[in-house]
């Protein structure tokens, strides 16, 4: 990628004084300056707002070797960069004195050598979106992630009581949740987001807010930030909003379908062909080919919690089936019915507690090995997979996704595409803390066991 923000004479570029102005104009006192750690999780360092300046010429420092996945302790000075493209005042931080309070600014990584820290998430992604470049593509995706806002106990505690027994498209009173989600909205739009639709989804407490396709990095940026405002705003409504993919059992999961589309260098979606029966273009099916055929390995990265496989199961409109179609949910990609500029397919596997930069750049860089191997989906299935036994999933050839996390980091190890994609440092990093997580979960003994088991035996 060519670099938007070059700094003139090493002084600072037009964006970063535009920052600089605007902390003046909004009366900020301070900037939170955040980045996310290999396994999604936000972290945050906090400096005073006239630290900024120094912030965008000699970044600030911190600790690389307490950051989960970053470096060993040898190695631990790190330097934060933010991408000035980035700020955005926190509403939530407004005292109502007029001051703002606060802002953050998304960093990226760079290490004792001054060069981009090939570990950092943001980083990773970055690298794959050089790829995409170099083949004549941008790549754009909207995302849809959902989640849960429960009640709290006298103590403030999370609880797994929904906060209304609403469903799909419900309103008020079943959707008690209609002004948390209006202040939701509002808080994204004075961040910058674009808001499509909200909507109470189809499990009691489970919610859905859409915002506009963006560039990819854009738009892994805004999930970060997207997660953040959900459970601040929740927390002053007294409620804990998670985005766990299955916080109760026996009923729907939460997911964070993706909508992925390509455009060349003219601005035309690469993805388009109005002659075609699905609107889509030979290298459409291409990069949906790749998707199917790297898709046990990347659900690795975007399902990677123990959690995440009880979502991935039949009968709760999760995708578990490698295959599309354009009619049904059952399978892995779906095909809306759009054309021109809006042709695009949605992958319905990943879930919210995916690290937002990898997960992205985990669909990314198995779609672009479709494009260069040109690999091909197959046929639509347009039959409900749900329905089929074994042997017609056999003659159809239709393969599932892996059934459990330990399963899918062992896919993970063994594609050459993805690790190449990730780079030997995070996805070492990645298996060997996904892996334990997985032994760790192993040794567990649950209330069902228990209740099964223990007076049986």
């Amino acid at each position: 990628m060519t670099d938007e923000h070059a700094k003139p004479d090493g002084g600072l570029t037009a964006e970063e004084q535009a920052v600089l102005d605007e902390i003046e104009e909004q009366n900020v006192d301070f900037l939170r300056l955040q980045f996310t750690d290999i396994l999604g999780v936000v972290k945050n360092v906090s400096v005073p707002a006239h630290q900024a300046e120094k912030a965008f010429t000699e970044g600030i420092y911190f600790d690389g070797s307490s950051i989960e996945g970053f470096v060993r302790i040898q190695e631990s000075d790190m330097r934060l960069v933010p991408d000035p493209d980035t700020f955005a005042v926190l509403p939530w931080r407004s005292d109502g004195s007029g001051d703002s309070g606060a802002a953050r600014l998304i960093c990226d990584i760079v290490d004792t050598d001054g060069e981009p820290f090939a570990g950092g998430p943001r980083q990773v992604l970055k690298s794959v979106l050089e790829e995409a470049e170099e083949m004549g593509y941008s790549v754009s995706i909207g995302p849809e992630p959902e989640f849960f806002l429960f009640e709290k106990d006298e103590d403030g505690n999370a609880t797994t009581i929904p906060h209304d027994n609403g469903g799909y498209f419900d309103l008020a009173p079943k959707d008690l949740a209609s002004d948390v989600r209006k202040e939701i909205i509002f808080t994204l739009e004075k961040m910058g987001f674009e808001i499509e639709a909200s909507h109470h989804e189809v499990a009691e407490g489970q919610h859905e807010i859409n915002f506009k396709y963006d560039d990819a990095l854009s738009t892994a940026d805004n999930i970060a930030t997207f997660r953040a405002v959900v459970r601040a705003v929740a927390e002053q409504h007294d409620l804990h909003a998670t985005f766990m993919p299955k916080p109760i059992a026996d009923i729907n999961g939460s997911g964070m379908h993706s909508h992925i589309s390509l455009f060349d260098e003219d601005g035309n979606n690469a993805f388009a062909d109005d002659s075609d029966e699905f609107n889509l273009s030979e290298t459409a099916y291409e990069f949906m080919g790749g998707i199917l055929n790297h898709a046990p390995a990347f659900t690795a990265v975007t399902n990677p919690t123990v959690n995440s496989y009880k979502r991935l199961v039949p009968g709760y409109e999760a995708p578990i089936y490698v295959a599309w179609s354009d009619t049904n949910r059952s399978a892995l990609v779906r095909v809306p019915d759009a054309a021109g500029v809006s042709a695009r397919f949605e992958v319905r596997s990943p879930d919210p507690s995916c690290n937002p930069y990898l997960g992205m750049a985990s669909l990314i860089a198995a779609g672009l090995d479709g494009i260069k191997t040109g690999a091909d989906p197959g046929d639509p299935v347009r039959e409900d997979i749900y329905e089929f036994d074994d042997a017609k999933r056999e003659e159809y050839g239709i393969e599932t996704l892996p059934p459990n996390l330990g399963a899918a980091v062992e896919e993970l190890e063994t594609d050459e595409v993805l690790q190449e994609a990730l780079g030997p440092h995070t996805s070492e990093k990645f298996a060997e803390a996904k892996s334990q997580e997985f032994s760790e979960y192993l040794t567990q003994v649950s209330q069902w066991e228990e209740d099964r088991y223990l007076e049986t035996f």
